[in-house]
């Protein structure tokens, strides 16, 4: 694949993402990448809808790579391998200048491996590092064999790669570094017709499908427990893109459905104005708690797959602010703790108290700063000052 000269093609960059949260900061890359080059790139690749709108036109639906949990991936694995060898003949068909591969480390190591096997001079970019400091510290060196540079989020990421031999630049983290908006609140409230004290529970069961199968089901329990105690509870439900037709076919059916609502904009503005929060651990958590809203934290994985996680992971807490904080700072219903008895008695207590509210709104926040919280930051910049760094030392940029 050895680079056009600029007559012939404009720059081509392969992103490749497999889940909706490396979907938005893959379409962010590419926006940020496009702002400096303009026409003189082109973007090809995987992803969903966000980086369709960048001009991304994904040979599959990522959703189907959306996989939960260390057994299901097994039973996944001929569909990834399939999608593993789609995504490089892509490459073999556009001869990208570069790759990035965002996130998703089963799929994206594979997709490096075959990418490299295609062409061993093809500069490969992992954006978003494995979480070694939590499991699997193995995992620094295999990817330091597979990659030429890493993009790294948290600023504890890059001692175990550098020790590796694998270049780290620090880009921050999209979440921390977003901006709330002070009116979100009050807007989304009107959005509705909810007066200032009407309270709101957000219900947030992951993004993925596997997520959605497991969380959906004690999440609706909790929810209907709650709101047979609180009439004037409102239920509001933000819907990732990738589950959003999954899950409005389920909340249908429930006694007293939530409102559902589709897109960044709402569902920022919706955390605004949550009273409090029943959410499905991962990187939505930061988001709520820069938002400033409680929550509790549940989360389910299969049997067999939570009895290798148990072996596995080092760290007390599955949150990220809690694991800054060193404590529980929202509590956290994990596996077999995670029954619709437990999350009412949690929520309720926070419906009930609004002291005990703003004593966790308080404490998120300052575990946000312990994190690295930057408002001033722009990770997709960054990124995009780093592929261009990178495409530059090989008279490509």
């Amino acid at each position: 694949m050895s680079a056009p000269s600029p007559v012939e093609r404009p720059l081509t960059v392969m992103l490749v993402a497999a889940e909706a949260s490396g979907d938005i900061l893959g379409a962010d890359l590419a926006a940020a990448l496009r702002r400096r080059l303009g026409e003189g790139v082109r973007f090809v690749g995987v992803g969903g809808g966000r980086m369709a709108e960048q001009g991304v036109a994904s040979p599959f639906p990522i959703a189907e790579l959306s996989i939960l949990g260390l057994f299901e991936g097994l039973r996944a694995y001929p569909r990834v391998r399939r999608r593993v060898r789609d995504t490089v003949a892509l490459a073999r068909r556009e001869r990208p200048d570069i790759a990035v591969l965002i996130d998703s480390w089963g799929f994206t190591l594979r997709v490096a491996r075959g990418l490299r096997e295609l062409d061993p001079g093809l500069p490969l970019v992992k954006y978003v590092a494995p979480q070694v400091w939590a499991s699997r510290p193995g995992r620094a060196k295999t990817l330091a064999a597979t990659v030429d540079h890493l993009l790294a989020i948290h600023t504890f990421d890059a001692p175990w790669f550098e020790r590796e031999g694998l270049k780290t630049t620090f880009v921050g983290n999209s979440t921390l570094a977003r901006a709330v908006s002070l009116d979100g609140g009050p807007r989304f409230r009107a959005h509705i017709g909810a007066a200032a004290d009407d309270p709101i529970l957000l219900i947030l069961p992951g993004s993925r499908p596997g997520e959605i199968a497991r969380m959906l089901p004690p999440f609706r329990e909790a929810a209907m427990l709650l709101k047979a105690q609180r009439p004037d509870l409102r239920l509001v439900l933000p819907v990732a893109s990738t589950v959003a037709e999954q899950v409005k076919a389920e909340v249908a059916t429930w006694p007293h459905p939530p409102l559902v609502v589709e897109g960044d904009a709402l569902k920022l503005d919706a955390m605004a104005a949550a009273t409090v929060a029943m959410a499905c651990s991962g990187s939505v958590t930061t988001e709520l708690a820069l938002s400033g809203c409680p929550m509790v934290v549940a989360y389910r994985v299969g049997v067999l797959t939570h009895q290798v996680l148990k072996r596995l992971l080092t760290t007390r807490y599955a949150t990220l602010f809690n694991i800054a904080a060193g404590e529980a700072v929202a509590p956290e219903l994990m596996q077999y703790d995670c029954t619709p008895e437990r999350l009412v008695v949690e929520l309720g207590r926070l419906l009930d108290d609004p002291a005990l509210r703003a004593r966790q709104i308080a404490a998120q926040a300052a575990a946000l700063e312990k994190m690295g919280r930057d408002p001033t930051l722009v990770p997709a910049e960054r990124a995009a000052d780093a592929v261009l760094e990178m495409l530059g030392q090989r008279g490509l940029g």
